[in-house]
């Protein structure tokens, strides 16, 4: 059996909003979708059969209205049976994951430029996933995967919007590359890869460097390396524009403003242990938590 696409569902307007953009991407992935609900389980005594009885009731409530939802906005999506499992709720959705094609997680939009709240469990997830995990906003629609019709207003009846890809050309990743290009061709979009580079100081620069000091010529050795790591994948998936971009600047500040307008962002994870245990990245946190669209984190080695 194909394994599914599992979105995580507790109620709340974030995690309906992932069960639907999850029903969209298991049609596009040709997968079932598997809604679940994790809840946290403190065995305490005075919990009992009572308290977990209404913890039950509310997960299957929770369950029932997601079913719906997805039903009435994707009515095309296989549905695997539902699912309840008692936490703690990081370790039974990392278990989730494992079984998984795709987990995708809700994160709650605040106003403003001030981002977005990602909970601490959606981070923990996110942190220590053996599989790709896509977080998702309050409010996401399908129409926000597409491009504005020609009044300005949203439509599912237009083109995607650009798939964007960060990438570190110092570790490109394949695995991070190919579910890039794979997303693109699944929706037909365009992909955006995208590199930022920073000017060296005096002290970095090594003996191979001090020809390239000047920025519009490190800029084209850095967009020279970047067509040459795509080239077997622009042969690999013929059928995907793709558009290069370097720019000079902080990573996360150059992603964040690449991913404006975009349907998807991608970024990498890398899954080496560090002395502080597992954790994103400066980038992968900016992206998300100040990045509009849905963000894909793809864990590699």
């Amino acid at each position: 059996m194909l394994p599914p696409v599992i979105a995580a569902v507790d109620g709340s307007p974030e995690s309906l909003a992932a069960a639907e953009w999850a029903a969209r991407e298991a049609v596009r992935r040709d997968r079932p979708l598997r809604l679940l609900h994790a809840w946290n389980w403190h065995p305490r005594q005075e919990d009992g059969e009572a308290a977990t009885a209404a913890q039950r009731h509310l997960a299957r409530r929770s369950l029932r209205e997601a079913e719906s939802r997805v039903r009435r906005t994707c009515p095309e999506v296989r549905l695997d049976p539902d699912e309840q499992v008692e936490g703690p709720a990081t370790a039974a959705l990392l278990k989730a994951c494992g079984e998984a094609d795709l987990l995708v997680l809700g994160s709650r939009g605040l106003s403003g430029f001030t981002g977005f709240l990602v909970g601490s469990v959606a981070l923990g997830v996110v942190a220590r996933a053996e599989r790709s995990v896509v977080l998702v906003r309050a409010g996401e629609e399908a129409a926000d995967e597409h491009l504005p019709d020609g009044d300005g207003s949203g439509s599912t009846r237009t083109g995607y919007r650009d798939v964007v890809l960060g990438i570190d050309l110092g570790d490109p990743c394949d695995e991070v590359i190919e579910f890039a290009f794979e997303e693109a061709r699944l929706r037909g979009a365009r992909l955006r890869v995208v590199h930022a580079w920073q000017q060296p100081s005096a002290i970095s620069l090594g003996p191979g460097d001090v020809a390239l000091v000047d920025p519009p010529e490190r800029a084209g050795e850095w967009l020279g390396f970047l067509t040459a790591v795509l080239e077997v994948w622009r042969e690999k998936y013929p059928g995907v524009e793709v558009v290069e971009t370097v720019t000079e600047g902080r990573p996360q500040s150059v992603l964040v403003r690449a991913a404006s307008g975009a349907g998807l962002l991608v970024v990498g994870r890398r899954t080496t242990e560090r002395p502080t245990g597992p954790r994103t990245g400066p980038v992968t946190h900016a992206a998300i938590h100040h990045v509009g669209c849905p963000v894909a984190v793809v864990p590699h080695a």
